[in-house]
């Protein structure tokens, strides 16, 4: 039986993981119950809020807006990167913000939505230990603050101070929550099972392959998730699906104990470990 804590120990991170078998309740976790940093990985939950509002008729997917050159959300992809205005409806912002964590995409989704609605929704769903603090531009703009400078830092006493990587202080969750959540989208739970088919299939196209889906490198098994990565942070939550039927629900948060920005390491033990528990699982 694979040892998690080693395999977290070996990558040189602190690891928290929950796997559960969608069909059974099956589960293994390491520190599941712990409470984590959840960066991106909010956009799920926002995703999930954004469509129940527009099953209930206050949003409609269509929509179109417009997001300024001049209001964008600091980041590398989608929208963020973009150097001029752009106009898209509500359901293509919430693809972007998925698939390339799209942070301007995910804060025009917020002005949308609401992030109190978001709350008052995991509130409901029973996800007590799970709290989004802040959209994307107020999460940055506290790093800049902590950190004195607009670069990311690398530097240890730095890192140290950052509010954003503090569970107490900003947007958190734990593992177990994570997977409950995941379950309760793919059950038809979260929302309309139309829905729901639509936040499974905006998971199903997140473009990074280098976590969670690096652990099930098998062409008839499907990994759907949302990562998240802030400095010394590397998440992802995520269903893995095979061919036999098996359905995973799988959330696996790491914080390296390095601080460079480049961490192939932390980003390989999420697929790693993944797989072992849902190994494990699996028997």
């Amino acid at each position: 039986m694979t040892d998690l804590g080693g395999l977290f120990r070996a990558a040189g991170v602190t690891g928290f993981l929950h796997a559960v078998d969608l069909d059974t309740g099956a589960e293994v976790g390491h520190d599941a119950d712990e409470p984590v940093v959840l960066a991106s990985v909010f956009k799920m939950a926002l995703l999930v809020e954004f469509y129940r509002q527009v099953d209930e008729g206050r949003l409609d997917a269509a929509e179109r807006v417009t997001v300024m050159a001049d209001r964008h959300t600091p980041g590398a992809t989608g929208v963020s990167a973009m150097a001029d205005d752009v106009t898209m409806s509500l359901r293509d912002l919430a693809y972007l913000m998925i698939a390339v964590s799209d942070n301007t995409a995910a804060d025009a989704l917020i002005g949308r939505v609401g992030l109190p609605a978001v709350n008052a929704m995991l509130a409901a769903m029973g996800l007590e230990e799970t709290w989004v603090e802040h959209d994307c531009q107020d999460l940055f703009s506290s790093i800049v603050e902590d950190a004195g400078q607009r670069e990311m830092p690398t530097d240890p006493a730095v890192i140290a101070r950052l509010r954003a990587l503090d569970p107490a202080r900003t947007s958190r969750s734990t593992p177990r929550d994570m997977t409950r959540l995941l379950g309760m989208i793919w059950r038809d739970e979260a929302a309309s099972a139309g829905s729901c088919a639509s936040i499974r299939r905006l998971l199903g196209l997140q473009v990074w392959p280098h976590r969670l889906a690096a652990g099930f490198p098998y062409d008839d098994v499907a990994v759907s998730g949302k990562t998240g990565t802030l400095p010394t942070l590397r998440n992802e939550v995520g269903v893995v699906e095979y061919p036999d039927g098996g359905r995973y629900a799988v959330a696996v948060f790491t914080r390296s104990h390095g601080t460079a920005q480049n961490q192939p390491r932390a980003d390989a033990v999420i697929g790693t470990a993944a797989r072992a528990a849902v190994e494990r699982i699996r028997g």
